[in-house]
């Protein structure tokens, strides 16, 4: 069995060290926020992010980082993706060389447009750092529902270690070499999600949802093509996968953060409402600034940051959609 740290006790992280608990893995939990702690140290819940998920007695639960980190063969960065280079930049002179760090942190970071994965070889070069990510909503996982994820790595044996180590009766796990194309189909899902529940809070049907998800995993392939990824990665787990759980699941901060934002709300008001971080509002202008690098079209994710950061209204936003310039979905001979 393995020595497991998870970084962040958010509800993704819970979910995790609930899960690997299960498994039979030694697993330390650690949080920077002390109120967080001593709740969770207390009350066994989170009941803020993950009500109703008691946390096992055997799961040790510290806002020491050092405790948290040493000696341990995994550390699974669970964090959300806005504080992964200041926790990863904790880790310095902690961590042994060739510490294998798991990210199962969603975006991309919006002054550099870097990925997860980037950041943390970035802040820690004697790394091993792998990608978890899939269709896993922490309100599932924490409960034992089946579910399937895919491991990413840099080499067959990190990944298909670390296939074995979450893998049990209700989380099957695949393995690929594709960090790039994992880690861009789990950020960019965000910002499509993002307009599925604009969608809905305009009253929209099925299908309109059904029209998101398609031309969405559109423009991700499209974006995460020209930057490297392989197209089957997006088409796979973490692109279409996660992209239909995001688009069409109330837990699904993003979807909920969107609904509000089709019944008027500022992004703002919506963020507040929803009480945690809301991924797809930071990925979404780091999409929109990757497409103009590589000279992209993406309509949708445009559209979105023109409601988030613009001037326009949801109703405009659509109405922007439909009446484009027509084309093709399959380019003629």
């Amino acid at each position: 069995m393995a020595n497991i740290s998870i970084l962040g006790a958010g509800g993704w992280g819970i979910g995790i060290a609930v899960l690997l608990n299960n498994n039979g893995h030694h697993v330390t939990m650690w949080s920077a926020v002390k109120n967080e702690v001593d709740m969770l140290t207390e009350k066994r819940e989170n009941t803020v992010s993950l009500p109703g998920i008691i946390i096992s007695d055997d799961i040790k639960i510290t806002e020491n980082l050092n405790e948290a980190v040493t000696d341990k063969d995994i550390i699974v960065l669970a964090v959300a993706s806005s504080y992964i280079r200041s926790t990863a930049a904790r880790l310095k002179g902690l961590t042994k060389p060739g510490q294998l760090i798991i990210n199962v942190a969603k975006g991309i970071e919006e002054n550099t447009l870097m990925t997860m994965t980037d950041i943390i070889e970035s802040e820690l070069p004697d790394a091993n750092v792998a990608v978890l990510s899939g269709p896993s909503h922490a309100e599932e996982v924490g409960r034992g529902l089946p579910t399937t994820c895919v491991a990413a790595a840099r080499t067959k044996e990190t990944a298909e270690y670390i296939q074995n180590i979450f893998s049990s009766m209700v989380f099957r796990v695949y393995t690929s070499p594709d960090i790039l194309g994992v880690e861009l189909g789990g950020a960019l899902k965000n910002v499509i999600a993002l307009a599925a529940g604009i969608a809905d809070g305009l009253g929209y049907g099925d299908n309109t949802k059904a029209a998101l998800i398609t031309r969405g995993i559109t423009e991700i392939s499209r974006l995460g093509i020209a930057m490297g990824a392989n197209k089957l990665t997006l088409y796979g787990l973490s692109g279409m996968g996660d992209l239909i759980v995001t688009c069409a699941s109330m837990h699904s901060r993003n979807r909920r953060a969107g609904i509000l934002i089709g019944q008027g709300y500022t992004m703002e008001e919506a963020m507040k409402e929803v009480h945690m971080v809301v991924e797809g509002v930071y990925s979404a202008k780091a999409a929109l600034a990757l497409a103009k690098k590589y000279n992209i079209s993406l309509p949708i994710i445009e559209n979105v940051n023109m409601i988030l950061f613009g001037n326009m209204t949801a109703k405009d936003a659509v109405n922007e959609l439909m009446m484009r310039d027509r084309t093709y979905e399959i380019l003629w001979e």
